[in-house]
C-alpha cells in the first residue's frame, strides 16, 4: 500500500476505510483525495487503469472504489467489472466518474456495476455527497 506497513497496520486496527481512487488527471486525484480524507477514509491513489488493476490484484485490503472511466491502459468500466467478477472484490461499492455525458457512456456506469456515477466536473460537495453513500456501504 502507499504507507508504511506499519502505519498501515495501525490504520487497519483502528477500522480505517481504504478507498481506490483511480483517475489519469493529477488535479482529480489531488481533490478526491484531500475529500476522502477529510471524511475519515484513507485514499490510495492509482495514476492509471493498469495501475487500479495491480492493486486490486494484490492483496492489499480495499472497501470502495473511486474509479474515473476514461483512462489509459483500462477504462474504468472494465475495472468495475474485474472487480464484479473477483470474489474478493464482488461486494466493493464502487462510484464511476466522467467528463463524457453522452447517453451511451452514462448507460455504462450500471451496467458495469456501479454505485454511483459522478459526472466532472464536481464539487467537493458533491463529491462529499456521494462519499456519503460510501459510509453507508463499507
Amino acid at each position: 500500500m502507499h504507507c508504511l506497513q506499519t502505519k498501515c497496520s495501525f490504520m487497519l486496527d483502528k477500522g480505517y476505510k481504504f478507498i481506490l481512487i483511480a483517475d489519469d488527471d493529477p488535479s482529480i486525484v489531488r481533490l478526491v483525495k484531500t475529500v476522502v480524507e477529510n471524511e475519515g477514509f484513507v485514499g490510495v491513489v492509482a495514476k492509471d487503469g493498469k495501475e487500479a488493476y495491480k492493486i486490486l490484484s494484490s492483496s492489499e485490503r480495499i472497501d470502495g472504489a473511486i474509479v474515473d472511466l476514461r483512462m489509459p491502459y483500462i477504462e474504468g468500466t472494465e475495472i468495475v467489472k474485474f472487480m464484479r467478477g473477483n470474489e474478493r472484490l464482488v461486494s466493493i461499492p464502487v462510484i464511476l466518474m466522467t467528463a463524457d455525458l453522452s447517453t451511451k457512456v452514462t448507460s455504462q456506469f450500471a451496467k458495469a456495476g456501479a454505485m454511483a456515477f459522478l459526472p466532472k466536473p464536481f464539487s467537493s460537495a458533491q463529491l462529499r455527497t456521494v462519499l456519503g453513500m460510501f459510509k453507508k456501504a463499507v
